[in-house]
């Protein structure tokens, strides 16, 4: 059987405020963790997992490779996301948008980028507040996501690719050539994990098949093992839960 996705992880300096920032976005709950080991947000909605955020002294270098499409049903829904974001620590950003585009873009606290969508986008419609979790990626990582996870493909046309979850929620996009090139360590990952009574070694083993790479970060004798996908992005595959 195929992992579960489990958490998106964001690299924090100040984990506790940037955990304060998205649970005031989101409107989602922290969980009663040891700041000291990272922080985790429970998804209110059906999200379908969680985001944690752990110690890093690393400072961040360069644009993100995944970031947040927030949605809206409304022009009004709109400026109360960008009012609210910006009153809890978020700025303004520019990223190269042009002054016709009618999203708004913005960065945590951090610097961590994200969208706030306009009304009226019929594919990311009924994914819920977080519409996606957009990517810069090849149509390779697209693939290797969707049989990682056994998402199925919603999209898959001119080098881009998307897959959602059986059960709804966010979609995870890629956009397709041309890709950024990496400039370090990526801050946000997936945590995944096999299912209860599956087999971490196995499941590792799969997604190697699969194209990913076993990669060293620095994380010594851990329980959780580390990969690449083939992207070279960094990703922790959990033990069974």
């Amino acid at each position: 059987m195929a992992s579960h996705l489990i958490a998106l992880c964001f690299d924090a300096n100040d984990p506790l405020r940037l955990a304060q920032f998205w649970a005031g976005v989101l409107g989602w709950e922290m969980a009663d963790d040891d700041p000291q080991d990272g922080i985790t947000l429970l998804p209110s909605d059906d999200t379908g997992f969680r985001l944690r955020f752990v110690p890093s002294q690393e400072q961040k270098v360069g644009q993100n490779r995944m970031h947040f499409d927030l949605t809206s049903k409304s022009l009004d829904e709109q400026q109360q996301t960008v009012a609210r974001a910006l009153a809890l620590g978020g700025r303004h950003i520019d990223i190269g948008q042009l002054p016709e585009d009618a999203h708004v873009v913005l960065a945590d606290p951090e610097g961590n980028e994200f969208c706030v969508i306009e009304p009226g986008n019929n594919f990311l419609a009924d994914c819920g507040f977080i519409g996606a979790l957009s990517c810069d990626g090849s149509q390779e990582v697209g693939y290797f996501w969707s049989k990682a996870l056994e998402w199925p493909l919603v999209w898959d046309q001119n080098q881009e690719t998307g897959i959602r979850s059986p059960h709804g929620g966010p979609k995870v996009t890629w956009g397709g050539p041309p890709i950024a090139p990496k400039t370090g360590k990526g801050r946000l990952h997936f945590d995944i994990a096999p299912p209860a009574h599956g087999d971490q070694q196995a499941e590792v083993d799969r997604l190697v098949s699969l194209g990913a790479t076993r990669i060293d970060i620095g994380q010594g004798e851990t329980s959780w093992v580390v990969l690449a996908d083939p992207d070279g992005n960094e990703f922790c595959v959990l033990s069974p839960r």
